[in-house]
């Protein structure tokens, strides 16, 4: 597979290799799971007994996972590479 992306062809992104439907499936799953965490995160966040700056870290961290996981399975080229 070539990570070189057609612009001209329909619903692709620059810089992300055409997808199976069995990745897109696996990182729909992925996105209702982060879902599921950030209204967790929410009802957390919203307990007045909740220390705000380690919910706030737990909040970037979470993000930054669900962001790498994602990229495992789409696994999108770089620039920084070749």
């Amino acid at each position: 597979m070539s990570d070189q992306i057609d612009p001209q062809t329909p619903g692709t992104v620059q810089g992300y290799h055409a997808q199976t439907q069995d990745d897109i499936d696996l990182v729909n799953q992925i996105k209702t799971l982060e879902s599921q965490v950030a209204e967790l995160w929410k009802e957390v966040q919203r307990r007045p007994s909740t220390d705000k700056r380690m919910a706030a870290i737990a909040r970037t961290e979470i993000e930054t996972g669900f962001m790498w996981l994602v990229r495992s399975v789409f696994q999108p080229a770089t620039n920084f590479d070749n």
